[in-house]
């Protein structure tokens, strides 16, 4: 009996710019006595069925956007005779969709560090459930990743996670449900042990990939002393406390490490985290700016941002303290008219920012946009090749629409089409060249154009593009830039490379009073 463990993906590109980290954290969940499991990552292969054998535990893990492809391939997997478990984001959220269209015998809702173990005995002794509650794990319960099962030679960036949870509500957004507003860090030891362990193995670019890495905002702490919340206060204090904690361990590490994160706008508020992000060597952030209106922010919770110059001035604050910001975009809001994508453009331009995503609305499962959208929607769905709309992600995606939520103003077509409009000015070469001059030489000046085109072609044309020859077409341009572009990340393995000393507690929580 074998233990699998797959990434599903409609695309191979060969080289992965991140590594999937659940796949080598549930590696380090799986016994010892059933060996170490058999890793496919279909971003870099397609997964080859004749590995499985009768009586093997076969584990997908699946987000909504791949959820089509996993449930396939776990079909596959029952059909010769494997154990087949669904665990993932979407999987917690319908897990009925893994057991019946998927082929699963069971199915993991929430963290699945602790109970995968118990999972594969409950299979192999014919007494699984169908349903296990994997809950929401406090931080201390978290597994460091198995990285010596992680081929070297495929991936860009290494992730380790710091924080599962977020304490906003945005409406598009699903992981303040199923993760949590409430923070779970993981102790400042552990996560720079598994960093140390990475930077041993080569990897010195890793995504510290966290919900929120600014889990507590000065806004919140204002507004809890404002209140008089003491015990509210001292927590919040506790968690920016161990935020700087941490922080000022990575600033120990290799000077040539680089860190990227995902962290909200607010950060640009507080000049001291920003300066001891620096110096923890977190050079980039994704931040959400969604949108360029008060109309549109306020129509998906997030009113906390900012707009016009001020939200220009803001972005702009980050880059000046040494941490380069891809900013993300929504279009299709019912906000949006004509013009905002020009406006949204040349906000990008103004602020300064270094790489920019400009997404399609897409209600998430889970979201309270989801929600809305389902219930508009009321008994009369809409299909496509007989699936109601509102399950689109069960669609082939050579036949599922771009843009699913009706516009007062604008067809479907058209958004995509200024969408794709604001891809190509944003990425052209002309404009990508004048960004790269935030770099320091002109070997990272080319690496910077590298790394822009091969983002255009993964993330906006094999999306955005409409008929399955571009996506195609496009899939092939990624992979021949993917190979050049994992050249500039590599590092030699620093294998004797120690643990850099604990910092003082009472020095990093003045830092964070």
């Amino acid at each position: 009996m074998r233990v699998h463990l797959i990434n599903p993906s409609d695309k191979s590109f060969g080289i992965g710019v991140i590594t999937p980290r659940w796949l080598y954290v549930l590696a380090a969940a799986t016994p010892e006595k059933f060996g170490d499991p058999i890793i496919a990552d279909e971003t870099l292969a397609p997964f080859r069925p004749e590995t499985v054998q009768s009586g093997d535990v076969v584990g997908i893990g699946i987000h909504t956007s791949n959820a089509l492809r996993g449930m396939h391939l776990g079909k596959m997997a029952r059909e010769r005779g494997a154990h087949v478990v669904f665990g993932g984001v979407h999987a917690s959220l319908y897990p009925e969709e893994a057991l019946r269209l998927g082929g699963a015998h069971a199915v993991v809702k929430g963290d699945g560090d602790r109970i995968w173990g118990k999972v594969i005995e409950d299979l192999l002794a014919g007494a699984a459930r169908e349903v296990y509650e994997g809950g929401r794990l406090p931080g201390d319960q978290f597994l460091p990743a198995r990285w010596d099962l992680a081929p070297r030679d495929k991936y860009m960036w290494a992730s380790v996670q710091t924080v599962r949870g977020c304490p906003k509500h945005c409406s598009f957004c699903s992981v303040w449900r199923t993760d949590g507003q409430k923070p779970r860090p993981r102790s400042c030891e552990t996560v720079v042990r598994e960093i140390v362990d990475l930077r041993r193995r080569g990897f010195r670019f890793v995504l510290l990939a966290d919900d929120n890495f600014y889990p507590v905002s000065l806004r919140d702490l204002h507004l809890a002393e404002k209140q008089g919340n003491t015990g509210r206060v001292q927590e919040l204090q506790s968690i920016r406390a161990e935020r700087f904690e941490l922080m000022s361990e990575l600033a120990q590490l290799p000077k040539d490490m680089v860190f990227f994160t995902q962290i909200t706008m607010e950060a640009g508020e507080d000049i001291e985290y920003l300066d001891a992000m620096k110096k923890a060597h977190i050079s980039g952030a994704l931040v959400g700016v969604e949108s360029a209106t008060p109309e549109g922010l306020k129509a998906i919770f997030k009113d906390f941002n900012l707009v016009g110059d001020s939200l220009a001035k803001r972005l702009q604050t980050f880059k000046q303290h040494g941490i380069y910001i891809l900013g993300s975009f929504i279009f299709g809001l019912s906000t949006d008219r004509e013009d905002t994508f020009a406006a949204t453009a040349e906000l990008a331009r103004r602020a300064g920012l270094s790489f920019a995503q400009f997404v399609l609305l897409t209600p998430l499962p889970g979201a309270i946009d989801f929600d809305r959208w389902e219930k508009s929607m009321g008994t009369d769905v809409p299909k496509v090749h007989g699936i109601p709309i509102t399950r689109y992600w069960l669609i082939p995606a050579e036949v599922r629409p771009n843009v699913f939520t009706p516009h007062a103003t604008m067809s479907p077509e058209e958004i995509r089409r200024r969408t794709q409009g604001v891809w190509d000015e944003f990425y052209s070469m002309s404009a990508i060249w004048e960004r790269s001059r935030c770099t320091p030489n002109l070997r990272a000046r080319l690496a910077f154009v590298f790394i822009s085109k091969l983002y255009r072609q993964m993330y906006a044309k094999t999306g955005i593009a409409t008929d399955s020859a571009r996506r195609q077409k496009a899939s092939r341009m990624a992979h021949w830039l993917a190979i050049p572009c994992r050249k500039l990340f590599e590092a030699k393995p620093m294998p004797e490379l120690k643990l850099p000393p604990a910092q003082p507690a009472s020095s990093t929580l003045l830092s964070a009073l």
